[in-house]
């Protein structure tokens, strides 16, 4: 399988011909995020793609102390064992140690994130309760031989500055996902890198998405963990002397991002005031929307294969004040039930930000699980308003079309690395708190741990993002859609050890302080849609968006 996998590479949206994938910027229309404007502090560190992804790691390392009562003396602690470990270093020349001390408040990552004043990189990502389930998790309060052990529940992650970072000039390939296997380790399921994938590598790359290449992944320096009881600081570094960076230079580099960790949290507050809105354009506007969707559905009723394509629109705001990023994800944890939330900032570049309900896949140990998702409506005003419009999307024919060409993809693509596959619910309603979907839970047992790598590329892009047949609908979109979706509607989320578990990108907005926002969007185009009833779809799912924004002068061009 091993082999197999090596020679392809996320099906043919991550790896086309390697003579094909160096990095060119598209004519496509773009917001200018220019790289003048901003002032953000960076940390080094190395790339591990550039090491060999054979060659075993000598040391893979989690050093956990003793619960102390405050994040300035879980700082201080820190700051004290990596002197300790700059006095006494392994003897190994490749490597990463990971050093956590738990908390006894419960703080949330998000705010630890908001306080450390744009240092880059950064990342960001909360699950659905809690990530990868991780009731199991066992953290060791000791540092020494003594057996007592907590456990919690790890509920969301917030990470400045890069261990070690993973990022190339080709398509996320299977020798990139073993990269980053290399710095992983069963023994150690807090060690984990963060990250996104290009929709489609094949699309040239715009300005805007040029700092994250086509993938970004990175293993925070220092790193938040938000607990459900609890709270915990740490920090990690990554060393390979065949690259050049030996474990003094990650340690002085480490420290010197530890130097500017604020210690001072306060609590975001969950509601903004409206930022003044000067412009908002869409790509495409209106008239060329209807123009787009009704030439997909000629598409769709001539002989083509053509069965759904999932069209999207960028809405690009320009704004006189600042747009925080982490001010309007922490404002998107209040439409957060049911969703991911995430945000994945590289060096030079804005900030990908998201609140998405679509799983890609989570996987512990041989276990896999995916979902279903189609078919959107918006909730109802009482109670009975809502469950009327339930109702209304289980049996609409054109939803329970979309839904069903979802989940047999998912289950067809499952069957293919797993003994048997479980559909359970087969067909429901998923509600978040301002929209409602036709959902279904997929799971399975793969045959090997190795299958991860096809797992992801074969469930990525899902017909939820893309259509179906996979191909003929992707060569639509490249036809179609005159920006460059980047990250958008691409797998984002987390590589461990044992386990993993990635989002789809959705429900997103690219967002750089002082320079404003652009916000993604997309629905399923099939036989008995309405380019203007998909339109509305469009509004009603970036509405957790614009509901923090306010238009005060309309410049707007209407086509």
């Amino acid at each position: 399988m091993a082999a197999a996998t090596a020679s392809r590479c996320l099906a043919c949206f991550m790896d086309p011909e390697a003579a094909k994938c160096s990095i060119t910027v598209s004519s496509r229309q773009t917001i200018n995020f220019s790289h003048h404007h901003r002032s953000h502090l960076c940390s080094l560190s190395m790339n591990g793609c550039q090491g060999d992804p054979h060659l075993p790691l000598g040391t893979i390392e989690t050093r956990s102390f003793p619960a102390i009562p405050s994040p300035s003396l879980a700082l201080d602690r820190l700051n004290s064992a990596i002197s300790e470990l700059k006095a006494n270093p392994p003897s190994s020349t490749s490597g990463i140690i990971r050093l956590q001390v738990p908390i006894q408040q419960q703080i949330e990552a998000i705010d630890w994130l908001y306080a450390q004043h744009q240092f880059l990189p950064r990342c960001y990502f909360s699950g659905r309760g809690q990530i990868g389930n991780s009731s199991d998790l066992s953290i060791d309060c000791t540092n020494g031989n003594d057996q007592i052990q907590l456990k919690h529940n790890l509920v969301s992650v917030a990470g400045v500055g890069s261990a070690v970072f993973f990022q190339d000039l080709h398509p996320f390939s299977y020798r990139h996902w073993k990269s980053l296997k290399r710095f992983l380790s069963t023994q150690c399921p807090l060690i984990r890198t963060y990250g996104a994938i290009r929709f489609d590598a094949r699309a040239n790359i715009s300005s805007e998405w040029e700092a994250f290449g086509y993938f970004y992944f990175m293993v925070p320096q220092v790193e938040f963990d938000e607990l459900e009881e609890g709270s915990m600081l740490a920090a990690t570094v990554a060393w390979d002397n065949a690259l050049s960076w030996n474990l003094g230079h990650a340690i002085d580099a480490l420290k010197a991002t530890l130097s500017q960790i604020s210690s001072v949290i306060l609590k975001q507050r969950r509601q903004v005031p409206w930022t003044p809105m000067l412009s908002n354009n869409h790509i495409p506007s209106k008239t060329y929307w209807n123009l787009a969707v009704n030439r997909a559905l000629q598409k769709i009723r001539s002989n083509s294969a053509l069965i759904k394509v999932v069209l999207a629109r960028s809405s690009t705001v320009i704004t006189p004040t600042d747009i925080d990023p982490i001010a309007w994800l922490a404002c998107l944890q209040v439409e957060g039930e049911n969703a991911y939330q995430f945000c994945l900032q590289p060096p030079n570049a804005p900030a990908f930000i998201g609140n998405t309900p679509e799983q890609l896949f989570h996987r512990k140990w041989l276990g896999i699980t995916s979902e279903a998702l189609a078919g959107t409506r918006a909730r109802g005003e009482s109670m009975p308003e809502d469950l009327q419009i339930e109702l209304e999307l289980l049996s609409s024919p054109k939803d329970h079309l979309e839904f069903t060409i979802v989940r047999e993809s998912i289950r067809r693509k499952l069957e293919n690395v797993c003994n048997t596959v479980l559909v359970e619910p087969k067909k429901a309603i998923r509600k978040l708190p301002r929209v409602q979907h036709l959902y279904a839970k997929l799971a399975g047992r793969l045959r090997s741990e190795e299958d991860e790598f096809d797992i992801l590329s074969s469930l990525h892009p899902s017909p939820a993002v893309c259509g179906f047949p996979t191909e003929e609908a992707r060569v639509l979109i490249a036809e179609t859609e005159v920006f460059d979706r980047g990250m958008y509607a691409g797998p984002v989320g987390w590589f461990g050890g044992g386990e993993s578990e990635f989002a789809v990108g959705i429900r997103s907005a690219l967002v750089e302080k002082g320079l404003g926002a652009m916000i993604f969007a997309g629905t399923g185009v099939v036989e008995g849609s309405n380019a203007s009833l998909e339109w509305d779809e469009l509004e009603l799912k970036i509405s957790q968006f614009t509901k923090l924004l306010k238009l005060e002068v309309p410049l707007e061009i209407k086509s």
